[in-house]
């Protein structure tokens, strides 16, 4: 694997879009302002559905009109977003920031992942997907373990959630000019394909049972994942309270002490993971055989952790939470890798687009459903029973091995 000019630069890439100062406390932040637990899921309903609508055009742009001006305009999105946060705190102003988030996560997922795919088939290094996808989202996971400790000491020392989100504005500045300085051959085959070719390539993504088994088994994992992750900071601040340290600070700053210090060990966790996807399916036998295996640990992860959340078995409930984030990060190279295998380079970035439609779809589902499980059971039985209807889908989201004559025949 060539670690060169350009690797770092997508090493950056992930570091600097992860620093998200906002993101271990967004839950916080919106109870903060008096939210329930139902309004948190519309608004996460509200991101979903809206990154479903734009999802699928975003893609396309991409792969025929390039790939840098996608990211960009993403990174400008991203910004806009930030400061109506910061400077408009009303539910329903903040349902106008979720769509312009929305706009920005459309127009940057798949496109990067298809960026790195295109340079490792221009460099030869194609049989090293798992290792290099996998190296460089270790750096997203490395930039959001600082990202913990510098939101902690952001929100210890300004006494708000509300600052995190003026703060993230510097990095992602800094991302869009690593961005916009990319290399001309990573916008893909632009002026070589058609519009009817692309659309004709991106809709025989769906005639493959392989590949739409891939979909299902990234875009199932992930939408749970993505619905239930951000409910491990309730649990955190329960647990903060419940200790017997720092009782002489403010329920906020002792909250923010231990967000800080859970989610810096959980992202160096994940890093390491992510770095050792290609270990973990080696280990089990190839990366579908991996993909099955953690996806039913990952169900059982959230259903115990819901089981769990209670008094001082909270503890074991934030432990599972980890599990359950070092799971999703050794899944994505091998997910990323699977999907490259039975999508056409041509148009990677709309199929991994359908991807991430996909799973957006079912979060916008998930969202206000837990929501409303958490307002009216607790949180505890509303993972418990997110976890279970995870595990139920697991028939139609296994895997079987892929090999070229199996993708000819499908």
């Amino acid at each position: 694997m060539n670690k060169d000019t350009q690797f770092v630069r997508f090493a950056s890439y992930g570091f600097l879009k992860n620093l998200r100062f906002f993101e271990p406390f967004i839950v916080l932040f919106f109870r903060e302002q008096g939210l329930s637990f139902l309004q948190i899921g519309t608004l996460f309903s509200v991101r979903e559905i809206a990154i479903n609508f734009f999802e699928l055009p975003t893609g396309i742009i991409a792969d025929l009109y390039g790939r840098r001006i996608s990211m960009v305009l993403s990174m400008v999105s991203y910004i806009i977003s930030f400061l109506c946060f910061y400077f408009f705190p009303n539910f329903y102003l903040y349902i106008g920031s979720m769509v312009l988030f929305a706009l920005g996560e459309a127009f940057r997922t798949g496109t990067h992942k298809a960026m790195i795919l295109e340079y490792l088939r221009l460099t030869g290094q194609e049989d090293k997907k798992i290792e290099y996808y996998g190296a460089t989202r270790s750096f997203s996971q490395l930039g959001s373990a600082i990202n913990s400790l510098i939101a902690a000491a952001l929100v210890f020392y300004s006494g708000t959630y509300k600052m995190v989100f003026l703060v993230a504005v510097i990095p992602y500045i800094l991302n869009l000019l690593n961005l916009a300085t990319y290399p001309k051959t990573l916008d893909g085959d632009i002026k070589k394909t058609s519009k009817k070719e692309s659309m004709k390539a991106f809709f025989q993504i769906f005639r493959s049972r392989y590949s739409l088994k891939g979909l299902f088994n990234s875009a199932f994992f992930d939408s749970f994942y993505k619905t239930v992750k951000e409910y491990l900071q309730p649990i955190l601040e329960s647990t903060a309270l419940a200790l017997p340290f720092f009782t002489f600070l403010s329920a906020q700053k002792r909250t923010s002490i231990v967000v800080g210090v859970v989610y810096f060990v959980l992202y160096l966790l994940t890093s390491y993971a992510s770095k050792s996807s290609w270990k973990i399916a080696k280990l089990f036998g190839g990366k579908e055989r991996a993909l099955n295996i953690t996806y039913v640990f990952g169900a059982f992860a959230i259903i115990l952790a819901g089981v769990f959340n209670s008094g001082m078995l909270r503890i074991v409930s934030v432990l599972l939470f980890i599990a359950l984030f070092v799971i999703e990060n050794a899944r994505r190279p091998m997910n990323i890798a699977y999907l490259s295998d039975t999508i056409a380079h041509t148009t990677m970035a709309s199929g991994l687009s359908a991807e991430s439609q996909l799973k957006t779809l079912i979060g916008a589902v998930l969202a206000p459903i837990l929501g409303f499980l958490a307002d009216k059971f607790g949180v505890g039985m509303a993972l418990a029973i997110m976890g279970l209807g995870m595990l139920s889908l697991y028939i139609p989201a296994k895997l079987k091995r892929v090999d070229n004559q199996s993708i000819s025949s499908a």
